[in-house]
C-alpha cells in the first residue's frame, strides 16, 4: 500500500508526463481520419452517397445497363469500402484507447477501488468472463448491481406491496 507522500509523487509525475505528451502534434493522417469518420457518419454524407446512387441508377437506361456502367458503381464502392475499413478501424482504436485511459484514471482516483482491472483490456476473453462472473457474485452478495438481473418476484413483490398500500 502506497503512503500519502508516494501517492502525491505519483500524481505529480503523472501530471508532468501528461503535459509533455499533450505537446506532441497530431499527425496529418490522424486529423484526416478524424475528419473523414466524422463526415461519413453525418446526414450530409448519406445524402451525397444516396445522390450518387440515384444518379447512377438514372443513367442506366442511357448506357443500356452495360457492363462498364455496372463497373462504375461496383469499383467505386469497393475502393471506398476498402479504404474506409482502415480509417474507421484507426479511429475506433484511438477512441477505445482514450476511453480505457479515462477509465484507468477513474479507477486510480477512486479510493477503495481495486486497481487490478486497470489493464483488463489486455486479458484474454476467458479471463474476462471469469472476472465478470466474480463481479456478478459480488453484486449478488452486496445487493449492488444491475436490477434487470434481479429475480422477478422481488420486483413484483415491491409492486404488489405498493398496490396494496394504495388500495
Amino acid at each position: 500500500m502506497a503512503t500519502k507522500k508516494e501517492k502525491n509523487n505519483i500524481e505529480k509525475d503523472s501530471q508532468n508526463k501528461i503535459k509533455k505528451i499533450k505537446t506532441k502534434k497530431i499527425s496529418t493522417f490522424e486529423k484526416a481520419a478524424g475528419s473523414i469518420t466524422t463526415f461519413t457518419g453525418s446526414a450530409p454524407a448519406f445524402t451525397i452517397a444516396l445522390g450518387f446512387v440515384v444518379v447512377w441508377a438514372a443513367t442506366g437506361p442511357m448506357f443500356d445497363y452495360s457492363e462498364p456502367w455496372q463497373l462504375v458503381i461496383n469499383t467505386g464502392t469497393t475502393i471506398i469500402t476498402f479504404l474506409m475499413v482502415f480509417i474507421i478501424q484507426h479511429s475506433q482504436n484511438k477512441d477505445s484507447l482514450a476511453l480505457q485511459l479515462k477509465l484507468d484514471e477513474l479507477i486510480y482516483s477512486m479510493g477503495g477501488a481495486s486497481n487490478e482491472l486497470v489493464d483488463a483490456e489486455n486479458l484474454c476473453e476467458e479471463d474476462l468472463k471469469a472476472l465478470r462472473e466474480h463481479y456478478a457474485k459480488i453484486s449478488e452478495i452486496t445487493g449492488k448491481g444491475n436490477t434487470k438481473e434481479l429475480p422477478k418476484k422481488s420486483i413484483t413483490s415491491k409492486n404488489s406491496k405498493a398496490k396494496t398500500n394504495n388500495n
